[in-house]
């Protein structure tokens, strides 16, 4: 169900918090991992018109329950990248004859370092953020800022420091809870995401390069965004200054509620360019509660691929609203196909709780229990359907197996053939094989070799299937098409 996943960087985990990010390679080539704050509660602070927010009660109440994260691992330096990018105090892929790189050398998160060349096996340090969620030291922050560390250790405001103990780290989410032994500790308090609106004021509190409590606001730019590699979080996008060193930071929102987790930025220099992210607070809850109780975290699957619905799509699918996850591929034996799942399906709801992109899909799933059933509300080929479906438990991502390719030429611009026996062996699959593409599908992105599966949710398994069908269709078709390891449908305008 993702795409490609967060190409974090190879570095142990105390590297990683050193640097507070890590690139996203699927799609946005500048998403890393940042550092964030936790949302704490106290009085309303929003102010009447349009005046400017006051944060001061949030941090003076709140900024007490955010801690400094340090975390120490030992890694060789010859094992690097070669690019210097790995190196304890510089950005990931930072460019070693960059200006700037020997000040984040010498200046970065973690100290100076030896000259380039002298490095053997070091002691790297790495810093991040986190919040406190209960009296008695319990602590969330971001995975990626502890996975894989030898020692974790916690510096509160009032200057005490504490050795942390890991209870349990979810990559798939990058929450992480850890705990210190101490009692009476001041804590935030957190809120409903849910009840979050674009435009409102929020509130970061951190230690951006090693820059303890740090505070930082702007506004709710988006909610629910989808990033590569991270099917499973609806993230919170904001314009709130998120640099490394925030991460696992709480996100608060004007109440003082803690709202996210501050966890990744949009940057192509490693530092802030007005784009942050966080992990709504009700998933990282869900997500320590089984940390904390069994030491992983379970989710439920049905086994689909699914993709975002366009307006092309929708006027071609017959759908009457432009929302949904199309499913564009079914594993084989899962939960989805048990309970009559097809390519072309647009999945509305699950469970009663309404789907409007494959994020929502991937969250929702997510949250029901393994082994229980689940109502699928779907649209296929322009009616309303529901089925049933028992919900399997997500082991390890699966890739619906793919193939070669191409039928005969038409309207679409495609000169198609059947595919032969030992080509259908191979692919595991049916359907006509692109061997050239002019016209509406070359203009739509279809490809010599890509495999035409279906055309509208009709299966295709000859030239004269797919000629019929085109014939039959109005100005914009969607075809289903496999292409190496994917599914997936593309719209083409047929004028």
């Amino acid at each position: 169900m993702r795409s490609k996943s967060l190409s974090r960087s190879i570095l142990a985990a105390a590297v990683i918090a050193t640097t507070g990010y890590v690139y996203v390679e699927a799609g946005l080539p500048g998403l890393r991992q940042a550092s964030a704050v936790t949302p704490v509660a106290s009085a309303p602070l929003m102010v009447p018109g349009a005046q400017a927010m006051d944060f001061s009660s949030i941090v003076k109440t709140y900024g007490p329950a955010v801690v400094n994260v340090t975390v120490t691992g030992m890694r060789d330096e010859e094992q690097g990248n070669g690019s210097g990018a790995a190196r304890r105090g510089s950005p990931p892929q930072m460019d070693p004859d960059d200006p700037f790189f020997e000040f984040f050398r010498r200046f970065g998160p973690g100290g100076p370092q030896m000259p380039r060349g002298q490095q053997g096996p070091q002691i790297q340090r790495g810093l991040g953020s986190g919040f406190i969620v209960s009296a008695d030291g319990l602590i969330l922050t971001n995975a990626h800022v502890v996975d894989g560390a030898q020692e974790v250790d916690v510096k509160l405001t009032d200057k005490r420091e504490f050795r942390a103990k890991v209870l349990g780290v979810d990559k798939r989410s990058d929450v992480a809870v850890i705990k210190i032994e101490a009692k009476n500790l001041p804590t935030v308090r957190l809120g409903n995401p849910a009840d979050m609106q674009v435009g409102e004021w929020v509130l970061a509190i951190g230690s951006p390069f090693g820059f303890e409590n740090t505070a930082t606001a702007g506004i709710v730019s988006a909610k629910s965004r989808s990033l590569p590699g991270d099917s499973y979080v609806p993230f919170i996008q904001t314009d709130v200054a998120v640099n490394p060193g925030n991460s696992g930071g709480p996100l608060f929102n004007a109440k003082g509620e803690v709202i996210g987790i501050n966890s990744q930025i949009y940057s192509g220099s490693g530092g802030y360019q007005g784009l942050s992210f966080a992990i709504p607070i009700d998933v990282a809850s869900r997500v320590k509660d089984q940390l904390v109780a069994h030491g992983k975290v379970t989710r439920g699957r049905i086994g689909v691929a699914v993709q975002e619905v366009n307006q092309a799509l929708a006027d071609s699918l017959s759908l009457k609203e432009l929302r949904g996850a199309l499913v564009s591929s079914v594993e084989k034996g899962s939960p989805a196909e048990k309970a009559g799942v097809e390519p072309g399906d647009v999945i509305m709801a699950i469970d009663g709780k309404r789907v409007d992109s494959p994020s929502d899909l991937s969250s929702r799933v997510a949250e029901i229990k393994p082994g229980s059933n689940a109502k699928i509300d779907l649209v296929r080929r322009g009616s309303p359907k529901q089925l049933t479906a028992q919900i399997g438990e997500l082991q390890d991502p699966k890739i619906a197996k793919a193939e070669a390719a191409s039928a005969k030429q038409g309207k679409l611009g495609l000169a198609v053939r059947p595919l032969d026996r030992d080509e259908k062996r191979e692919a595991g699959t049916d359907g006509l094989v692109v061997e050239q593409v002019a016209g509406p599908a070359a203009r739509a992105g279809i490809q010599p070799g890509d495999i035409i599966l279906s055309l509208n949710g009709n299966k295709v398994s000859s030239v004269e299937d797919l000629r019929s069908l085109v014939d039959k269709a109005g100005k914009r078709v969607a075809l289903l098409v496999q292409r190496e390891d994917a599914k997936i449908f593309v719209p083409v305008d047929l004028g």
